[in-house]
């Protein structure tokens, strides 16, 4: 029976130092009071992932090199594999090493470089050719990395080089659903090999990327196990039994796969590593008694705890009286450090400094943008004065449609709710409140409305939500053309109308602060479109 340990856990892009001390700690852990053969960390878990550009810095690779040496003199007693970048010569190479008493094995480098959506390891990477398979507990366990789980090549190799166990070492991030594509990967190369699979992931907040974890083994019979905790750090324990080809699990709390649980958690969990990891300890953002800043104080509260949110009400001549009242109802539900401060001199002060030069010209949208813009510098100020990290609450069907304003309530250091459509945001806020009471049902049940001109309705600008996310979905995540969208049933102008927006925004997303992603193509990494374009949907072969 071969005893392994698997380190679902979060590394920290860059800090090497830190990742080995915490992969020392975890393999004296796994071999003194777990008593295994083996332990496994993630993909690249030396630098975390994605390292990116550091990459290119030759004192972070010869740092890398160095912190490996070092953790393979802590592995005595235990056999380690561990995730590295390796150098050689002007080449680089995404690996893991097998690691036994002081002394590196052997190595395995990536076959499959992934280099779409949200991955470019081409750009520092060159792929491996050669299979690891080493002996451990009378065992032959092959290696593989991450996307080489999801095409054939590399598992049926390390089967041909005796494997008789494939162990996966991940860094996969998070978009919806990912456990069910992760199952069916882990079938079909089961399904090619008769071979067990062990698949870990590791966890953790990345700028926009989330790594949930969810760590999953299918044994040699064919049977998938639970997925492991979501966003969750454990160290996970399982045998194989090469006799029958069972795996036998020990410590493997099952993690949670309902899909608003789900993506709540990854938001959750974004929005805290974002906070934590780069210095910050509190929030600061305007609470509209909206249903947008409404969720995002919710998952500020979740995140970090309601001493650390600062939700600041900020009324104009066009706040209606519900608005004060709403975001009242929910600072005081969930405990909220709160302001009130009125935008309203501010605005009438902008009024009067531009008025000669605005004078013959109808009042648009200009006057309604020196709101929002107000408002974005009352939020600096205090992110400034007090440290606060600044969140914009702009979801994924205004950032497409450029229903926001740049400098204004797009402002901020981070957007929690960046790749949520607008249906999304009700779904998830109407399921929160089942676990307990976070977002008044007067904020859900109000027709969503910026405030920023007398009886302005956000429908008023926009087609239903329910239409507007189905086209966007169609166009951004898909990218059907008009054609495509009018054989569905969808109206031609609308159509046209909202593809024109998106197109249209590309400039104002380009300057949004980075947020979680969950959608199969978030703006940002996952959609590189150019703003400066003579790109238009004619409809036809588009």
């Amino acid at each position: 029976m071969l005893r392994i340990a698997l380190a679902q856990d979060d590394f920290l892009v860059g800090h090497i130092t830190g990742n080995r001390d915490r992969i020392i700690a975890t393999i004296a852990d796994a071999r003194d009071r777990l008593g295994v053969d083996l332990v496994v960390f993630p993909e690249l878990a030396l630098t975390g992932y994605p390292p990116e550009d550091l990459l290119l810095r030759p004192g972070f690779m010869r740092r890398a090199e160095q912190a490996l040496t070092e953790v393979a003199e802590a592995a005595h007693g235990i056999d380690v594999i561990v995730g590295h970048p390796r150098a050689d010569g002007e080449r680089c190479f995404n690996s893991v090493s097998w690691l036994r008493d002081g002394s590196v094995l052997g190595s395995y480098d990536k076959w499959d470089l992934p280099n779409y959506a949200v991955f470019d390891e081409r750009r520092y990477f060159v792929p491996g050719e050669a299979p690891l398979v080493v002996e451990v507990a009378g065992v032959h366990v092959g290696v593989i990395l991450c996307e080489d789980t999801w095409t054939p090549d590399a598992a049926a190799a390390a089967q041909a080089a005796g494997a008789q166990l494939l162990l996966s070492a991940n860094a996969s991030p998070y978009f919806e659903a990912k456990h069910l594509e992760r199952e069916r990967i882990l079938r079909e190369r089961h399904a090619e090999t008769g071979m067990p699979v062990i698949y870990l992931n590791c966890v953790g907040g990345q700028d926009e990327l989330v790594f949930d974890g969810h760590s999953l083994a299918i044994d040699g019979n064919g049977e998938l196990g639970d997925p492991a905790p979501l966003c969750e750090e454990v160290l996970l324990e399982v045998a194989f039994d090469p006799s029958d080809g069972r795996l036998h699990y020990g410590h493997w709390p099952v993690g949670e796969t309902d899909r608003l649980p789900v993506i709540y958690e990854v938001l959750k969990r974004g929005l805290r590593d974002y906070v934590l990891k780069n210095g910050f300890e509190s929030v600061v953002f305007g609470l509209s008694g909206g249903i947008d800043s409404a969720l995002t104080a919710a998952l500020a509260t979740d995140a970090l705890g309601p001493e650390q949110v600062l939700a600041v009400m900020m009324p104009s001549r066009h706040t209606s009286e519900l608005s004060l009242i709403l975001a009242s109802e929910q600072i005081a539900q969930l405990g909220l450090r709160h302001e009130n401060i009125s935008i309203e001199p501010i605005y009438q002060a902008q009024l009067k400094q531009l008025a000669e030069v605005f004078a013959d010209t109808r009042e648009n949208f200009t006057e309604e943008n020196l709101q929002a813009r107000a408002r974005g510098s009352i939020i600096m100020a205090l992110s400034n004065k007090f440290g606060h990290l600044p969140l914009a609450t702009s979801n994924k069907s205004e950032l497409a449609t450029g229903y926001s304003t740049i400098y204004g309530d797009m402002c901020g250091g981070y957007s929690p709710i960046k790749d949520v459509f607008k249906t999304l945001v009700y779904e998830l806020s109407n399921w929160r409140n089942t676990v307990s009471e976070a977002i008044p049902q007067g904020v859900i049940d109000r027709p969503p409305s910026a405030e920023l001109a007398p009886n302005q309705r956000d429908q008023d600008k926009l087609p239903s939500y329910d239409l507007l996310d189905d086209i966007i979905t169609r166009y951004v995540e898909q990218d059907q053309s008009i054609h495509d969208m009018i054989d569905a049933g969808i109206d031609e102008h609308i159509a046209r109308r909202v593809a024109g927006m998106v197109l249209a925004a590309e400039y104002k997303r380009r300057q949004g602060a980075p947020g979680p992603r969950i959608t199969r193509k978030a703006f940002g990494r996952d959609r590189r479109y150019p703003i400066t374009s003579g790109w238009r949907d004619s409809g036809l072969t588009d």
